[in-house]
C-alpha cells in the first residue's frame, strides 16, 4: 500500500486546518487532492472519536449557544425533489465555554428540532451541574433545554432584527450582511446573569477562516455529507487542542484541565488516526476475475 510519510501528512492537516482548499493543499503538498481527501476523511473521523472520549465530566460556568450556516452540494433553492437528503443547507450547531472559549459539543443537521435535540442531549452528557445558557431566538431551543436541563436552569434568548432591505447594489454592499436595527433579550427560566452570543458568534468567523468549506462565495464547499462532518471535527479538536486563543493566552483545552500543554499537529495527528476505525477494502471487480481456485491434494 501507498502510505504518506508521516511528515508529509502533517503538513497536508496543517494547511487545512489554516483555512486552505483541497486542490491548493495539492499544489502546495504535491499530493493528489484524492490522497488529501481521504487523510483528511480519517483524521476527521478520528477526532470526532477523540473528542467523544475526551471532552467529557465538565464544569462550566456558562455555555452560548448558535449554529453556523453552510451547505454541501448545493445550496437549499437549488436542491430538487430528485436531490438526496445529504443535499443542501446543513447548519453546525456548536455550544461554546464562554470563560476558556473551548468548544464544547456540536452537531451538524439539518436546521430543525431533531437536530437540536440530538445536539442539547450530547450537551448534557459532557457537563456537570446546570451552567447559565444564552441562545439565539431559534424556537426548538426552550423545549430541548428544559428536556435536558430542567425548568430552574439560568437560561435567556437575545433576538436580533436585521434589516430586509438594502437598495445598495455596488459590491461592497451586496455581500455584505444584513445590518441589526434591534437587538431584545429575554429571561426564559432562572436568573441569568448575562444573555450574550457574542463569543460563539466570533467563533463562527474562526470556523470561516479555518475551514474552505465554511468560506462564502467559493467553490471549496462540501460535496458530500461525511466529507463535511469531518472537516467540522477536525476544526473542532484543532481549536481545543492546538490554537492557542488570543485571549485567554492558552488552548482552550487547557484552560478545561483537559491537557497541559499545547498539543502540535502530530499529536493530534498520532492520537486521531490511532481511533479511525479501520474500514475493510474491497477487491475491485477487475482484480476478482484474477484470482482462481485449484483444486487438488493427494490421492487416496
Amino acid at each position: 500500500m501507498n502510505i504518506l510519510p508521516r511528515d508529509k501528512q502533517i503538513e497536508i492537516i496543517a494547511a487545512l486546518t489554516e483555512g486552505c482548499s483541497i486542490r491548493a493543499v495539492e499544489r502546495l503538498c504535491q499530493v493528489h487532492r484524492d490522497s488529501v481527501m481521504r487523510l483528511g476523511a480519517r483524521v476527521g473521523q478520528g477526532c470526532a472519536e477523540f473528542h467523544y472520549r475526551t471532552v467529557l465530566g465538565l464544569r462550566v460556568g456558562r455555555i452560548e449557544l448558535d449554529e453556523c450556516w453552510g451547505f454541501v452540494g448545493k445550496k437549499q433553492r437549488r436542491v430538487t425533489p430528485k436531490d438526496q437528503a445529504a443535499k443542501g443547507d446543513f447548519y453546525t450547531f456548536i455550544a461554546l465555554a464562554s470563560s476558556s472559549r473551548a468548544i464544547v459539543s456540536y452537531r451538524v443537521g439539518k436546521r430543525n428540532g431533531e437536530t437540536t435535540d440530538d445536539f442539547l442531549a450530547d450537551l448534557r452528557e459532557r457537563v456537570i451541574g446546570t451552567p447559565e445558557i444564552s441562545t439565539d431566538a431559534w424556537s426548538p431551543y426552550q423545549p430541548s433545554i428544559r428536556a435536558q436541563f430542567g425548568n430552574r436552569v439560568a437560561y435567556g434568548q437575545i433576538n436580533k432584527t436585521y434589516s430586509v432591505t438594502d437598495l445598495r447594489k455596488d459590491a461592497a454592499h451586496r455581500y455584505s450582511p444584513a445590518a441589526v436595527v434591534a437587538v431584545s433579550r429575554e429571561v426564559i427560566s432562572g436568573t441569568p446573569a448575562q444573555i450574550s452570543t457574542s463569543y460563539v458568534e466570533r467563533q463562527h468567523l474562526s470556523l470561516r477562516t479555518s475551514q474552505k468549506r465554511f468560506a462564502r462565495l467559493t467553490l471549496g464547499f462540501s460535496k458530500k455529507l461525511e466529507h463535511h462532518v469531518a472537516a467540522v471535527s477536525l476544526y473542532v479538536a484543532h481549536y481545543n487542542f492546538c490554537r492557542v486563543h488570543e485571549t485567554i493566552k492558552t488552548t482552550p483545552a487547557m484552560a478545561l484541565g483537559l491537557t497541559d500543554h499545547v498539543w502540535s499537529i502530530g499529536e493530534l495527528l498520532d492520537k486521531t488516526l490511532s481511533l479511525t476505525p479501520q474500514a475493510p477494502i474491497t477487491t475491485a471487480p477487475d482484480r476478482r476475475r484474477q484470482f482462481r481456485v485449484i483444486e487438488g491434494g493427494r490421492a487416496n
